[in-house]
């Protein structure tokens, strides 16, 4: 019933799609009555426009005659040399149909979904020339810092032309002049530019006239998958130098990495036999197992599981899990270890190892054997009660009920008691941060060494980041791990999600090639 319905009124993207090619007829009209003004004429319906806007006529209204004027104006630009990345380009591009279309959705808050080479740069200056009108900030989102300085001058010459202000925020911008650059009438920069900008005018300005930013009204963002969806959590962070530090991290490193060895070596040797017991082939593709080499491969299942929870970074396991038969077969131990009644012997299987590695939370546990081991590997400068939590409220109490103290003294003891914790607890997760940095973080794919620094590699993009640095002491940790420089540690002061910092925008938009494929998660989460 619902397929012969939809066959019949369309998708409601059809049923937009067909209001919008409507919209583009009365575009299309309404541009050959364009044609006979001059330049001056032509350039002077901005104004018209604003003014137009003031008195109350809604951007709506606007959007045939504004879409028109667009048009009309690359139509006269056609041949004239635009300066664009160090060289001269001749503009030869009036946007079509199917540009005016998703032009006009993405003014009323869709995303269009245009392949690489169907003009979306184009296509986005229709309706950040009509946002602009409103005299509001208006912003592009690109990927980078060149696709922000190239489209600013190539395709912002149109907007330039009609008299709109222009300009580019990237990582070079200096400080004074982002101020200027927030009151121009359309700016192109970075997801992280504009999100860190956010952040010093919230956290670092002092007064009002040290912030930059004049507000969040419409935004487009190119590639908008891959930052609203792949990078939508990564948080943007500034941090300073923390005012007291306990770590520990050159102290607790080489005992942390006698205790990985122990684990690293076990691990190998089991994976060593996994692979030695499967024996596959290295010419064979697609392994299909039968049920009897199931059953008497099910050890080696459980071993190379074993294998998953101790080192997940396994090069063996890795290239073992490859094979889709072998993924299946360790998705069925996993089932199998979180039954109720297997828990006991999860619990047993899992005491062989020597620290527990839940990769998801990123959480690590030792066993009883690694507890035994970590005594041994730990360094003989701290205190063994140095890794025991404290109980604060049983101190408290202990302190209060010690008649040989004055008031005074108790309260100093308390303050020492609390200092005492402090460290304990900084001595907790510094020794979890090594372990993390050890037991999940690989050199050359998370990070690179460069010029004795610990340079984080983007995980969407493969692209260096200096400057940027693992948070919550990873950073450190890393560096003991690498037997690099340990910079000083930070303490954060501001942080945002991209996906916070662009729900602040009334009005958002965006342009990708794949936008079907996270529809509903645009629609959630976004609004799009």
């Amino acid at each position: 019933m619902f397929r012969f319905l939809r066959a019949i009124f369309g998708t409601a993207q059809d049923r937009k799609v067909r209001r919008y090619r409507h919209m583009v007829r009365e575009i299309r009209a309404l541009e050959e009555k364009l044609k006979p003004l001059s330049d001056d004429q032509l350039r002077a319906k901005t104004l018209e426009f604003k003014e137009r806007y003031r008195s109350g006529e809604s951007l709506d209204a606007l959007l045939p005659e504004a879409y028109a004027v667009v048009v009309e104006a690359c139509r006269r630009f056609c041949g004239t040399e635009v300066h664009v990345s160090g060289y001269d380009q001749k503009w030869d591009m009036i946007p079509y149909d199917v540009q005016l279309v998703g032009a006009i959705a993405m003014y009323h808050g869709n995303i269009a979904e245009m392949m690489t080479g169907e003009g979306k740069t184009l296509t986005a200056i229709l309706p950040l020339y009509l946002n602009a009108l409103s005299g509001r900030p208006v912003h592009l989102v690109t990927v980078n810092d060149y696709l922000a300085e190239r489209d600013c001058q190539w395709v912002g010459s149109i907007l330039r032309w009609l008299g709109l202000t222009t300009g580019a925020l990237t990582s070079a911008t200096p400080t004074q002049a982002r101020k200027d650059l927030y009151r121009c009438d359309v700016l192109y920069g970075t997801a992280s530019e504009f999100g860190f900008d956010y952040l010093r005018d919230n956290s670092m300005a002092m007064r009002a006239e040290e912030q930059v930013q004049s507000g969040h009204y419409f935004v487009i963002i190119d590639e908008i998958d891959s930052i609203l969806i792949d990078e939508a959590r990564t948080p943007l962070i500034i941090s300073g130098p923390s005012n007291r530090s306990y770590q520990k991290y050159a102290e607790l490193h080489p005992g942390v990495a006698a205790l990985v060895r122990l684990q690293r070596d076990y691990c190998n040797k089991l994976a060593s036999e996994v692979r030695k017991e499967i024996n596959i082939p290295q010419d064979q593709e697609g392994i299909q197992f039968t049920k009897e080499e199931r059953a008497r491969l099910e050890p080696a299942f459980r071993k190379l599981w074993l294998v998953s929870k101790g080192m997940p970074n396994n090069r063996t396991l890795k290239r073992l899990r490859e094979e889709p038969e072998i993924r299946a077969e360790l998705d069925q131990v996993d089932l199998y270890f979180h039954g109720d009644q297997n828990k006991e012997e999860r619990h047993d299987f899992l005491a062989e190892l020597y620290i527990i590695v839940d990769e998801r939370a990123n959480e690590y546990e030792l066993t009883d054997k690694g507890i035994i081991a970590w005594e041994n590997c730990a360094p003989s400068d701290i205190k063994s009660e140095a890794f025991t939590m404290l109980d604060l409220s049983h101190e408290y109490i202990q302190i209060d009920g010690d008649s040989s103290l004055s008031d005074s003294e108790k309260m100093q003891r308390k303050l020492e008691v609390q200092a005492e914790d402090a460290e304990r607890k900084e001595i907790a997760h510094n020794l979890r941060q090594l372990l993390r940095a050890q037991l999940l973080m690989e050199c050359d794919v998370d990070y690179i060494i460069q010029e004795g620094k610990i340079v984080i590699i983007d995980e969407h993009t493969g692209r260096a980041q200096p400057g940027r640095r693992f948070s919550d002491g990873l950073h450190q940790a890393i560096e003991a791990k690498e037997g690099v420089k340990i910079q000083e540690e930070t303490q954060t002061y501001a942080t945002i999600t991209l996906q916070n910092y662009f729900r602040m925008y009334e009005k958002r938009s965006g342009m990708t090639g794949t936008a079907m494929t996270e529809a509903n998660e645009f629609k959630e989460i976004y609004k799009l």
